[in-house]
């Protein structure tokens, strides 16, 4: 591929939105892998870079550790069906972010009785 074609780390930052730290650091992970170096040392990537990165970020913001991002990017670019896989995950994320709701409302119970319940201290209002 021609160098020409392939884009400067800040290229890739600038179009995808994400800062240059965390797309070094989703090369340092094995996440994304530049195509080559320049010169003068440059990571270069693909225009197709883009689409990685945009899945990491759907994968990330479902709160998807970066070893199970890791595992669905290295299964789909193997080019075995990852369907059950990410649906597994996803579902045991749902699982968690249920169950962090109920506690939530717990919480939130337990907040609400203790104001029903309040006592003035008989200190001055402010």
């Amino acid at each position: 591929m021609a160098e020409a074609k392939l884009l400067k780390i800040g290229d890739v930052s600038a179009r995808s939105g994400l800062t240059v730290k965390t797309i070094r650091f989703y090369c340092d992970e094995g996440l994304i892998h530049p195509d080559s170096r320049s010169d003068g040392g440059y990571r270069l990537f693909d225009p197709n870079v883009f689409q990685d990165l945009s899945f990491i970020r759907t994968l990330r913001d479902l709160d998807i550790s970066l070893a199970d991002v890791m595992k669905i990017l290295e299964s789909r670019r193997s080019g075995i069906c990852t369907c059950t896989s990410l649906q597994d995950t996803i579902r045991s994320k749902a699982g968690e972010i249920e169950y962090k709701i109920t506690a939530l409302r717990a919480i939130s119970i337990e907040l609400m009785s203790l104001l029903n319940d309040w006592q003035d201290c008989g200190g001055r209002k402010t």
